[in-house]
């Protein structure tokens, strides 16, 4: 019998993470059947998606999902202080992981245990690889530049430190490795400007993490050069642009809404339809949303809208669908855009992406999403919300030039606690569109984009620069066990 080797997946524990995981995990599987993965799950007390979409994957050879889900007691008596609650959550999982592995094949010889694939925000797990004397390679299932960003303000607070706190609400501009145009301190992802434990926990990650023996980044070499060219230690491994092509999980349609969806767009022109989304954790209040409707309206331009009702006031979970839009829009929105625009509920966003009518993409921009988009050659109109995704709006439109703004500077409080939410008028959303939707094959946002479908499809295929970095990564791996 051929000996086996193992690789053991920890994703963060929600789905956009673990959908990537496994994604990429599939990729290794498929170019060395010397291997397998365990992926383990943990789970926290609300639900963010990753539950349905284990169900909905079909089986997959030399790949199993292990819950090691612990105790609800366990989580309950550190759920109070939301500072410290994620990394006390992923500590205390490390018993269970140990369990896993003393009870597992390779404790018997039937396989070798190669490495740990840890999370960007999984890195206390680096002690139980050590602990059982195996490597740590990290996911990184954000990009290149946010990665470059993270290690150049670690740098600051840690070894030349700068209290980086003074560039909160600054309009100062800084030279940060691995990108070309300065970068304005109103763009900085919150965490890396709060004086918090939380700010803190994170930066303490990012020194982990160049503990590591590789970092495989989500992103290609065309796609991010001058980003990957600042980083070296550890080595990085640039294997995508990773895309879950089946999609499934929290919120999805039934087979007939999605056939619905894509009917209507069947009947739309070419390049025609603005699709407006923001992500599994997107939603606005009715007075955002009405300056939406009221902004597709007077842009004239087609329209698929992915409207979402928020979770309930100061709770974290997921929207959820509008039972009746109508209530939430302006009156007669519907009958007045009737035969132009769609409004739907959740979104099958890469049927919808990949759909010829789809002429531009308003987004969130949360990683996952800008990659879809730009897999299938859709430009972006930049509305960001939360974690990184003010930077990676920032490079879509500044640094890589396949983007539009309607805003770079928008945050939105991920636990639903902010008091003043900043409302965007329609004539700022309405340019955006327009920006993005008009001059049809002169729009040079539009080339650019273009441009890059082609890059990231041949970044994949054999002899690309992904496929490529990913076989230097197997190899490394490979190397662990000889």
């Amino acid at each position: 019998m051929t000996m086996k080797s193992e690789l053991v997946f920890i994703p963060s524990p929600a789905a956009g993470h673990l959908v990537s995981a496994v994604e990429i995990a599939k990729l290794i599987l498929n170019r060395d059947e010397s291997l397998c993965i365990s992926i383990l799950i943990m789970k926290l007390p609300m639900d963010f998606g990753v539950q349905s979409y284990i169900e909905s994957i079909s089986s997959i050879p030399r790949l199993q999902f292990v819950d090691i889900t612990v105790d609800e007691n366990t989580i309950a008596g550190f759920m109070s202080n939301k500072e410290t609650f994620f990394m006390n959550f992923v500590q205390s999982h490390k018993p269970k992981v140990k369990d896993f592995l003393n009870n597992s094949s390779f404790s018997r010889s039937d396989s070798r245990l190669a490495g740990f694939v840890l999370d960007m925000f999984c890195t206390p797990m680096i002690d139980v690889a050590n602990e059982f004397c195996v490597p740590s390679y990290i996911f990184y299932t954000s990009n290149a530049a946010f990665l470059a960003l993270c290690f150049h303000f670690e740098s600051l607070k840690k070894e030349h430190h700068v209290d980086t706190s003074k560039y909160k609400n600054s309009n100062e501009e800084l030279t940060i490795p691995g990108f070309k145009n300065p970068y304005p301190t109103k763009f900085l992802p919150r965490l890396t400007t709060d004086q918090s434990v939380m700010t803190t926990t994170f930066f303490d990650s990012v020194t982990r993490i160049k503990e590591t023996k590789g970092i495989m980044v989500n992103t290609f070499a065309d796609l991010e050069p001058l980003p990957l060219q600042s980083l070296s230690v550890p080595p990085i491994y640039p294997v995508g642009p990773v895309v879950n092509f089946k999609e499934g999980g929290h919120g999805r349609n039934s087979q007939s809404e999605t056939e619905s969806i894509i009917k209507w767009l069947d009947d739309q022109p070419e390049s025609s339809v603005v699709f407006l989304c923001f992500g599994s954790m997107g939603s606005f209040e009715i007075e955002q949303i009405r300056e939406i409707a009221i902004a597709l309206e007077c842009s004239g331009h087609r329209f698929l809208w992915s409207l979402r009702r928020p979770p309930p006031k100061g709770q974290i979970g997921l929207p959820s669908n509008y039972e009746n839009a109508e209530e939430v829009l302006p009156e007669g929105f519907i009958e007045r855009t009737n035969g132009v625009g769609k409004v739907i509920g959740w979104a099958p966003q890469v049927a919808v992406l990949s759909h010829r009518a789809v002429g531009g993409f308003v987004s969130h921009c949360g990683w996952n999403s800008v990659l879809e988009s730009l897999y299938f050659g859709v430009p972006i109109a930049t509305w960001p919300l939360y974690a990184e995704q003010q930077m990676n709006a920032f490079e879509l439109v500044k640094e890589l030039g396949v983007g539009v703004e309607i805003r770079m500077d928008y945050f939105k409080d991920f636990h639903g606690n902010d008091e003043n939410v900043e409302i965007v008028g329609a004539k700022e959303i309405e340019s955006g569109i327009r920006k993005l939707m008009e001059n049809g094959d002169e729009n040079e946002i539009r080339r650019k984009a273009n441009e890059m479908k082609d890059k990231c499809n041949g970044a994949m295929k054999e002899g690309g620069s992904s496929y490529t970095a990913l076989g230097l990564l197997i190899k490394d791996v490979i190397s662990n066990i000889s």
